[in-house]
């Protein structure tokens, strides 16, 4: 048995139905969404990044490239090839401010336990 009580069968699991449900609901509820496909990998198949106007990204499978694309078309916002444009700058703003908010609690969390501030 797997890791978590799952067999895995060897190889890359594909997109699920919950996948593309949580890429709907995540575009549902914020502003400026866009979507970047990242290629399959030798250990993940082709993947979908949104990321949000305030950088806040989620990254789920797809059904291939066309599937992000069909999937972009429902959800009625853009979609671009991570490989010719590259992540958007927004995303690793978003991701530079979260480090630093960790850190902030993590010291804060030191600081209750008697640590140094």
């Amino acid at each position: 048995m797997g890791l978590f009580g799952r067999k895995r069968a060897g190889g890359r699991r594909g997109a699920a139905a919950e996948d593309a449900e949580h890429l709907r609901a995540w575009t549902a509820v914020r502003e400026g969404v866009e979507a970047f496909v990242e290629p399959r990998t030798a250990v993940t198949e082709t993947t979908m990044i949104l990321v949000a106007k305030d950088g806040e990204w989620t990254r789920r499978r797809v059904a291939g490239p066309d599937g992000a694309r069909k999937l972009a078309r429902s959800l009625r916002i853009p979609v671009y090839d991570v490989q010719i444009v590259g992540y958007p700058k927004r995303m690793r703003d978003h991701d530079a401010r979260q480090r630093v908010l960790r850190e902030r609690e993590r010291r804060r969390g030191l600081g209750e336990l008697g640590g140094y501030s």
